[in-house]
């Protein structure tokens, strides 16, 4: 049996390590079949001595981001561990990254994977992004968050949200309502995402004086969009016609970010997506990025990433 001991500075720190039942330990001890007991401040990992080593590596990585002010929860737990069990445990310290804004609720909004730092820092850097990956790794929501900072510090002056309807044809007639009506379930996960940052009743004056507008992509059309933050969600959806479309909106000082996941193509059978097809055409583009998000940037419920990961292996064997 091999022994490595930990140090903990204060009494706070062993706290918020360990969880409210231990959990957070528990996870670790699991994962590594390890024993891990705190006395007085002294943290003892025992077991096999490759797997100590690698316990103690996540240990300290989850101190140091207690360290720089981040809640542990599940989720960076279990991301902690699987930097540690790739050998990239010197870029935990990536992980702890600085707020975008406050949610209502005061919920610091901030990246939570190395794939989402990136996707920040790109949206940061880049007049036109693209985040493509699986549900659940916060493409949406991050944009959201990036376009309702800049519009605080009066950088743009709207923001403009929009996705396909891919049902815009023939089935939406028959429901009831106006158009604006028929297309709004297709924009909730937008109106929830500004809600989330702005509350209801600013959301509501912002979209009144058209600060925000939250539409179907085809109000875009014939559009030039100057002083925006524009974000194109569910971009799997589109045709390449839509997509060149919607990008030559852009107008002067704007930011356009696309965000999509092309394994849950909704279109009809035949038809490409533009999605798909400007990635490959605008590769290489300055001023132009793609960030691509894995299983491991997912920050939903732990069974989410299971989840891709089964249809991931069930794609390749058909």
């Amino acid at each position: 049996m091999y022994e490595q001991i930990i140090n903990i500075d204060r009494m706070e720190q062993a706290v918020s390590l360990f969880g409210s039942f231990d959990e957070n330990v528990r996870m670790i001890e699991n994962e590594y079949n390890v024993e891990i007991i705190n006395r007085g401040g002294v943290i003892k990992v025992t077991g096999e001595d490759v797997d100590v080593v690698k316990a103690s590596k996540a240990l300290q990585g989850l101190i140091m981001l207690i360290n720089k002010g981040e809640q542990l929860t599940e989720q960076n737990v279990r991301y902690c561990i699987s930097l540690v069990n790739e050998g990239n445990d010197d870029k935990l310290p990536s992980i702890a990254s600085d707020c975008i804004c406050i949610t209502t609720s005061g919920k610091p909004v901030k990246p939570k994977t190395l794939g989402q730092k990136k996707y920040v820092e790109m949206i940061n850097k880049n007049t036109i992004v693209f985040g493509v990956g699986p549900a659940g790794t916060g493409k949406t929501y991050l944009a959201v968050a990036m376009a309702v900072k800049a519009f605080r510090a009066k950088e743009i002056n709207r923001i403009i949200l929009t996705r396909p309807a891919v049902e815009a044809g023939e089935k939406l007639g028959f429901l009831p309502g106006d158009l604006q009506q028929k297309v709004d379930p297709y924009l909730r996960p937008l109106y929830d995402a500004l809600f989330d940052m702005l509350g209801a009743d600013s959301f509501q004056k912002y979209h009144e004086k058209g600060s925000i507008e939250v539409a179907p992509l085809a109000y875009m059309r014939g559009r030039t969009l100057d002083d925006s933050f524009i974000i194109l969600d569910e971009a799997q959806n589109t045709t390449p016609e839509q997509m060149k479309m919607f990008l030559t909106r852009l107008g002067f000082n704007s930011k356009i970010v696309v965000t999509g996941d092309v394994t849950q193509i909704d279109l009809p059978d035949g038809k490409k997506s533009g999605l798909k097809e400007a990635v490959k055409i605008l590769k290489g583009i300055e001023d132009i990025e793609t960030v691509r998000f894995s299983e491991k940037d997912v920050v939903r419920h732990r069974l989410v990433q299971d989840i891709i990961k089964a249809y991931e292996k069930g794609e390749k064997k058909q």
